[in-house]
């Protein structure tokens, strides 16, 4: 390809909304291009990358027996009914009606319509397993799109569905997608990456794990030991509390005026705030109070509160439900309450402390020395379970090593749904006895154009990308500089000559200044770059660098360029595919 012909201008300044460093450089490099909020058109570079990557995905899940089909992005409203998702996910799904005014949507994912696929042509154990996959455009409503490409509305996602006889043969298939994923980022290029402990949110299931490339704008928070034996997304990740037992005291009731929150309890009273209980309450979707107790210090994770209560809507409760239940808003325990009408979840960090401050549901006074298993005498509706975020420098569950907060970009996914979807689409097979049972289900997911943007957020310098050779653009960039008769001539047989050999090669043909075409070339991040001028060919040389070397270079002689490149070209593709 000429620069001079390609579609995609390079730019001196990055858009303003552009906060990150992939999208400062996917727009300034002409890779991709904003239509509206949240939804782009992938320009020519852009989207020789997501080809790439896609190969990349298509061949690993062949090598596990995927089979390649295509569905439909605008789906009636019918097969979400049947799972039930249609009523349950919120506005992130966008639903329309077609002129006949029968309900639609767009897929934002596809469980259920592969499950119509599979329950249409598969009755047998005969036939299992079986995974199928697909890479095909999605449209998430996001509220926030941001980020250029981590973030979007419409995106374009490599989905697959594994069918099974029973949860053993998940699991057996489970390890080998997460190896096949593990080849995938490799092969794409991933500095570093890692796989998580996660949340299935709407997707459901037992088991879910999320692949994470480290960056510091990434959106997910996570914790990881020290040797690695323990990595969680902070929606799941749990920390092993060390408790120093004290001897029970009398509670004491004692006037705190003006001291309502945590922090100003402590400070009142003179004690650290992991001597304080934290009460927080919420309202479920049915309107009925929950009351959660949980250590001072620590913030409630609502995602594992969601779980333990089963209600994925909760929000805030207001005074006057909190009042009527015989709390007083920021005065509330416990203590003296009746508890047989209202949900209760404590944390452990409350079972497990002694002597903690607790309000005394009374306006201006708390209790001092609460001690939860003397102090509750009716526990029959509580729940004890780890509601606890999880904070940097927390032991780890596992060995008790300090847990490090990293961020990361979600770039994959992998769910063990089990039957949530087969059972309500009565997707079943005929087993050896000739018993229908419901198929049991794996998901497994790759967001294409992220992995484009979360490759630049780790493998960049101060001036552009600098894309793995497996997923570049281009493999090499050709720059002639001031293009004279002898420069033109020299830089369109090596063009051509590359081009012959099966390389992948950009000719800048401009006849740019050096500043210009330099700067251009940084944008672009192609892997070698080759540059001739006048001066170069005096001597039968070119200057050649990787475009990671930063201003280093060296001297090659004309003569024996081709192969020399070809051997540079497969020795990092060698190293990728390791």
């Amino acid at each position: 390809m000429r620069i001079s012909q390609m579609i995609g201008q390079r730019l001196r300044e990055a858009p303003r909304d552009a906060q990150t460093v992939s999208h400062k450089f996917l727009a300034r490099g002409g890779y991709c291009l904003p239509v509206s909020a949240g939804i782009f058109t992938l320009l020519p570079m852009g989207y020789r990358i997501t080809q790439k990557i896609e190969q990349i995905i298509r061949e690993e899940m062949d090598a596990i027996d995927g089979q390649e089909l295509l569905m439909p992005v605008a789906l009636a409203a019918d097969l979400w009914q049947q799972s039930g998702r249609w009523e349950s996910v919120g506005a992130e799904l966008l639903r329309f009606k077609d002129r006949n005014g029968k309900d639609m949507m767009l897929g934002m994912t596809h469980e259920e319509a592969c499950v119509h696929a599979v329950r249409a042509n598969v009755s047998s154990y005969k036939q299992l397993p079986l995974m199928v996959y697909q890479i095909q455009t999605k449209y998430r409503d996001e509220a926030r799109p941001r980020a250029g490409l981590i973030r979007t509305r419409e995106f374009t996602m490599k989905d697959a569905y594994s069918f099974h006889t029973s949860q053993e043969d998940l699991e057996r298939y489970y390890v080998i997608c997460h190896k096949a994923y593990t080849r995938i980022f490799q092969r794409i290029g991933f500095k570093n990456f890692i796989s998580i402990q996660a949340d299935s949110g709407i997707f459901g299931g037992n088991r879910s794990d999320e692949f994470m490339a480290i960056a510091d704008c990434g959106e997910d928070t996570l914790f990881v030991s020290p040797n690695g034996n323990y990595q969680a997304n902070r929606e799941v990740a749990c920390a092993k509390l060390v408790y120093t037992p004290e001897a029970e005291a009398a509670m004491e009731k004692v006037a705190t005026p003006h001291a309502k929150t945590i922090a100003e309890v402590a400070q009142f009273l003179g004690l650290d705030e992991a001597h304080t209980c934290k009460a927080v309450f919420y309202k479920d979707s049915q309107g009925k109070l929950v009351f959660v107790n949980i250590r001072g210090d620590l913030e409630v994770n609502e995602t594992k509160l969601a779980k333990v209560v089963k209600d994925g809507n909760l929000a805030f409760a207001d005074d006057e439900l909190i009042r009527s239940a015989g709390a007083v808003p920021g005065y509330a325990s416990l203590y003296g309450l009746d508890l047989s009408k209202i949900r209760v979840v404590v944390d452990p960090s409350v079972v497990n402390s002694n002597n903690l401050v607790v309000g005394a549901n009374e306006e201006e006074f708390h209790y001092k020395n609460f001690n939860f298993d003397r102090d509750v005498a009716d526990k029959t509706n509580i729940a004890i379970a780890d509601i606890a975020c999880v904070r940097d420098g927390d032991p780890s569950p596992v060995d008790g090593a300090p847990l490090k907060l990293l961020h990361g970009i979600e770039i994959g996914n992998i769910f063990q749904l089990g039957t949530k979807y087969s059972v309500p689409m009565g997707c079943n097979f005929l087993d050896v006895d000739g018993k229908s049972k419901p198929m049991v289900m794996g998901c497994y997911g790759i967001g294409v154009g992220r992995s484009m943007a979360a490759i630049v957020e780790q493998c960049h310098d101060d001036y552009g990308p600098i894309w793995p050779m497996s997923i570049a653009p281009y493999q090499v960039h050709i720059i002639g500089l001031k293009y004279t008769d002898d420069v033109k001539a020299a830089c369109e047989k090596l063009y051509a000559d590359l081009q012959k050999a099966g390389v992948e090669v950009l000719l800048d043909d401009r006849g740019e200044k050096a500043g210009s075409a330099f700067a251009d070339a940084d944008l672009m991040g192609i892997p070698l770059r080759v540059v001739i001028s006048a001066k170069t060919l005096a001597t039968g040389e070119v200057e050649f660098k990787h475009r990671d070397w930063g201003k280093n270079s060296q001297m090659l002689p004309l003569e024996g360029l081709v192969e020399k490149l070809q051997a540079e070209i497969r020795q990092e593709l060698d190293a990728l595919n390791a």
